[in-house]
């Protein structure tokens, strides 16, 4: 059968076997196959994949590798740029700040961000096709462990959460997607996503335990479910949280490949 020889770049070797990793290999291609598809088909999903060099030419992802030409493919991430004088970008950069939905895997992480302010949809309810449909429909940015996820066709803005533990999964998608500046801590409710705002404890002291009551004068509420915050003892550590992921940011040189 004909073939291509294949090479890929960065962190999209996390996706390959071990033996193809970091090196030029060849890999069978039917009649007029769509570069995409083969991608896909050796296990990295498109939302990974930021340029495609064939043969010293930048293309897309329906650029069509003819069987019998064995043609040399280059596959770059976001964080590595193909020595080419003209490169067509293949995935659009998110808004910034980004907005998030998440699968039923990764509820730590979507609490983590919504503690600091970022938009995060997440259910633990929500299946395959609805994920999907909310990242295409609303610009969201899929955060992920499942790579046929992010393999759907109608899914642009996608990442695969490498990291295992949720403190290390944050740390990761800040240095990825270079949030550090974007950190709004105590606006958004962890429980629901909803804004919070000032409330008057008039209107709450009803809802206080007694301690709170008497010690507590400023409080914030979700706009949509109406769960209470206050500035409390944990507000230590969640300083400490942000000056540890502020300390651990990358130098401009290696940081995120999503930033604009």
């Amino acid at each position: 059968m004909p073939s291509a020889e294949f090479r890929f770049h960065g962190e999209l070797n996390d996706f390959l076997a071990p033996v193809r990793r970091r090196r030029p290999f060849a890999q069978a291609v039917t009649r007029r196959a769509s570069v995409k598809d083969v991608i896909e088909a050796l296990g990295v999903p498109h939302t990974e994949v930021d340029v495609i060099v064939v043969d010293g030419v930048s293309v897309g992802f329906d650029h069509r590798l003819e069987a019998g030409a064995c043609p040399r493919v280059a596959v770059y991430p976001w964080s590595l740029a193909p020595p080419l004088a003209e490169v067509h970008h293949l995935r659009p950069r998110p808004p910034r700040p980004p907005r998030w939905v998440l699968d039923v895997h990764l509820g730590r992480l979507a609490g983590y961000l919504r503690l600091l302010g970022f938009d995060c949809r997440y259910r633990n309810d929500l299946r395959d096709p609805e994920l999907a449909a909310c990242a295409a429909e609303e610009g969201r940015v899929l955060l992920t462990r499942d790579r046929r996820l992010l393999q759907r066709r109608c899914v642009t803005l996608g990442h695969f959460v490498r990291a295992d533990a949720p403190r290390r999964q944050l740390e990761e998608v800040c240095a990825v997607f270079d949030l550090y500046d974007a950190f709004a801590p105590f606006s958004r409710c962890t429980r629901c996503n909803g804004r919070l705002a000032p409330v008057e404890k008039a209107r709450v002291v009803h809802r206080l335990e007694p301690l709170t009551r008497r010690y507590v004068e400023r409080f914030l509420e979700c706009r949509d479910c109406g769960q209470l915050y206050w500035h409390g003892s944990h507000m230590g550590p969640m300083r400490e949280l942000v000056a540890q992921l502020r300390r651990g940011r990358p130098d401009n040189d290696a940081r995120g490949r999503y930033v604009p």
